[in-house]
């Protein structure tokens, strides 16, 4: 612990916490000090043990999960610290919100869809709270004011799934903060948000924070989100604290192997790589768990990884004169949101408003854009899972916007999708094998079964995964295995042409950079062209040749991915590129 924490009075103090569930130890012997008016981040991939640790501190572990040993003192004013590990179930219950309070990972999924947001929010303060229905009325509203909502009176009697994103978080944070809490956890609150959201989120958190006082764990996977806001930092692999302290010397002075890979996975912003750092170039994992160090410099890494400029405008020509693969010339693609009453459209979404641009064989074009900016529409539309307006798609020197179905579903082999949330797009009663096997046998490819196993079992390979995976299922497998899976599936036609529908957008930025370095090693192998579809532009920017801007159904600015990043023509292009998490310098 630095010098700077033991200056702090404690508000919370854990020692020695383990927490385990039947065959596996979840939190493994952490001690942590959370100071008064301190904002601690706990950084970690998924399975780390950060939520667990967060849960606990709620005394929120049901069975079978259990805390086996160790200290939770919450110190409350001048009276003896209270360990809430022995607090009565009763007594944790009246703490809950008064003293603790927690924004959990997923808005959607917390809040009841059943109840407006305001009467969510009045329940929170009438449980702990003795006032009047008029009194939580305006204190709710009060409350959706100092969270920056928009409307806050509509928004009162709106259901969630009315909200957007980020305002369906900030209503997570109006209930949280609605007794005035004196420790706060945050888990996860910004993660698959937009860049500019996430970014308005952090400065709401830091303002309450200041505003109020009050102590905050902040969780997150993502170590340029914890140098926003964070005074000090843990950093979770397999259950335990291998490293913690200030974010001034964990960021320059790194002492651990793996916060060293963490620092270094996520996309530099100065710099073109081959491929991202991935955690196994700083260490090793034996079979009894010890950790290797492998003797590598992050900087040096990272350096011996840089492309050299000639390649870049090597590849560049080359592109220059690849035939075009695609042309997209004033696409439309509008939805009606009212009829008469002879149903005819009165009023129109338009999410994608006159799109024209073209891609070249081997080419990777990235589309970046805001959550409801159309980029997935778009995507959808040029594979006519959606239907366009208007315009013309021409591939491969067809114009396919008005195939007849029977043609368009033998095209549908050389254009694949993968598809941002891999285990809605799995059959979770297929197992993965017969999953990429299935559109082989749809399409005809090779002359049996048992050739068709064979070449599944190859291209798990590809994707790094094993052979014996062929007969597990969907739910047997982490996210980003699962991503491997669908981007095997997406192969097994032998595309020429594939869009990437954020594909890495929920994975963890160590996870995140395996798959990034596994697409384009698919792309030098088999050369594919993709259209690689975010909200994340620093990702986006490693990824792709070039880059297109998406707003409100209309292309912003495009151009070469490096011009468009170092020198933005518009000032939407500028706000993304601001909402970048920059504390992190490889």
């Amino acid at each position: 612990m630095t010098s700077e924490t033991e200056t702090l009075e404690s508000l919370l103090s854990i020692r020695n916490l383990t927490v385990s569930f039947p065959g596996t130890i979840a939190v493994n012997d952490i001690s942590l000090d959370i100071g008064t008016s301190e904002i601690v981040g706990i950084v970690g991939e998924s399975g780390s043990g950060k939520s667990v640790t967060a849960l606990s501190l709620m005394r929120l572990i049901t069975h079978p999960g259990e805390i086996v040993s160790g200290s939770m003192l919450y110190k409350v004013g001048d009276q003896p610290a209270v360990n809430l590990s022995d607090l009565p179930e009763k007594q944790m219950r009246t703490w809950r919100g008064n003293e603790i309070a927690m924004i959990f990972q997923e808005p959607m999924t917390s809040l009841n869809p059943l109840y407006t947001c305001g009467a969510q929010v009045m329940e929170a303060i009438h449980l702990h709270k003795k006032v009047t229905a008029a009194e939580a009325r305006e204190q709710t509203l009060a409350l959706f004011r100092q969270v920056k909502l928009p409307e806050p009176e509509q928004l009162l009697n709106r259901y969630p799934h009315q909200l957007s994103g980020g305002q369906k978080q900030r209503v997570m944070i109006a209930m949280a903060i609605s007794c005035q809490p004196r420790l706060l956890i945050a888990d996860e609150p910004t993660t698959a948000l937009d860049v500019t959201v996430q970014k308005a989120i952090l400065q709401l958190l830091k303002e309450l924070q200041q505003q109020t006082g009050m102590s905050v764990v902040f969780i997150t996977h993502d170590l340029g989100v914890i140098a926003e806001i964070a005074n000090r930092v843990a950093i979770m692999y397999k259950g335990r604290i291998v490293e913690q302290g200030s974010i001034q010397e964990l960021f320059t002075h790194p002492k651990h192997p793996y916060t060293k890979g963490l620092l270094a996975c996520r996309p530099p912003l100065n710099k073109r790589l081959y491929r991202l750092p991935v955690i196994r170039d700083f260490m090793e994992v034996d079979t009894e768990g010890n950790i290797q160090e492998k003797e590598k410099a992050v900087k040096g890494l990272v350096n011996s990884l840089e492309i050299p400029a000639t390649e870049i405008v090597s590849r560049e020509q080359k592109l220059a004169e690849s035939p075009l693969l695609l042309e997209v010339n004033d696409l439309h693609t509008w939805f009606p949101v009212t009829r008469n009453l002879f149903g005819k459209p009165l009023t129109w979404t338009k999410a994608v408003n006159g799109v024209s641009f073209n891609v070249r064989e081997g080419e990777t074009m990235g589309l970046v854009g805001e959550s409801g900016c159309g980029k997935t529409t778009l995507g959808r539309t040029l594979l006519r899972l959606v239907e366009p307006t208007n315009g013309s798609i021409i591939y491969k020197g067809k114009d396919i916007s008005s195939l007849p179905a029977s043609e368009m579903r033998a095209l549908r082999k050389d254009i694949q999708i993968i598809f941002q949330d891999p285990y809605s797009s799995l059959n979770p009663r297929l197992t993965i094998g017969q999953a990429i096997l299935e559109p082989m046998h749809v399409h005809g490819l090779y002359s049996n079964d048992i050739e068709r196993k064979e070449k599944v079992q190859e291209l798990l390979g590809k994707v790094n995964l094993l052979p014996e995976h062929y007969y597990r299922y969907p739910h047997e497998f982490s996210g980003g295995q699962r991503q491997r899976i669908v981007i095997a599936r997406a192969l097994a036609l032998q595309p020429s042409f594939i869009i990437c529908d954020e594909s890495v957008a929920a994975l963890d930025v160590s996870i995140q950079a395996q798959v990034l370095n596994l697409l384009i090693q698919l792309r030098q192998e088999f050369g594919f062209t993709y259209i690689f579809i975010s909200h994340d532009l620093s990702v986006v920017r490693f990824i792709s040749d070039r880059m297109m801007v998406m707003n409100k159904g209309k292309i912003e600015e495009s151009g070469d991915a490096d011009q468009v990043y170092e020198d933005p023509q518009s000032a939407y292009t500028r706000q993304l590129i601001n909402s970048i998490p920059k504390n992190i310098h490889v």
